[in-house]
């Protein structure tokens, strides 16, 4: 595999690991400046801290993050399927759901696209009261997470095609 491939195959874990660690650190300062800083101010008589910001910075965050993981999980295979059911079938009719599962995904991921691709233009005119962010920011999380799904459902579903029956 080549590099740039390499790379473009990490880069969505190397933006949840990111967007992780961005969400940990905006909540540790989001708790300092709530119960020490505001505690401070109060005591010693200081002008407040605002601190407004952190929610907004953890909206973005968790948004991207949640779009992005759930693209990530559905390459994996790691969101939740009930194999107690899908076990007992025999091994066409389980790569028959495994097809299904991936087109169903896929719909889905083109669904997410164009509705967030219209929420996103809808309120590309809006602003964050904050961080004065433009909101397009926070829903195109919904258009890129969508694109992964369906670029990762599509390879499951090739994945699925190709596998023989006896190993789906």
């Amino acid at each position: 595999m080549s590099p740039l491939l390499r790379g473009i195959r990490v880069l969505p874990h190397v933006v949840i690991t990111g967007l992780m660690l961005l969400a940990m650190l905006d909540m540790l300062a989001g708790v300092f400046l709530r119960y020490v800083m505001t505690w401070v101010s109060a005591r010693f008589d200081l002008p407040s801290i605002r601190f407004f910001w952190v929610e907004e910075i953890g909206e973005y965050s968790l948004a991207w993050l949640t779009f992005i993981g759930a693209a990530v999980g559905i390459r994996r295979g790691t969101h939740f399927a009930v194999h107690i059911v899908t076990e007992r079938f025999p091994p066409p009719l389980r790569r028959a759901v495994t097809l299904g599962h991936y087109v169903l995904l896929t719909g889905f991921g083109a669904l997410l696209t164009v509705y967030g691709w219209e929420v996103a233009e809808l309120n590309s005119q809006s602003f964050s009261p904050a961080l004065d962010l433009n909101l397009r920011w926070l829903y195109l999380s919904a258009v890129v997470g969508g694109v992964l799904m369906v670029i990762y459902s599509v390879a499951g579903l090739v994945d699925a095609w190709r596998m023989p029956a006896a190993e789906a």
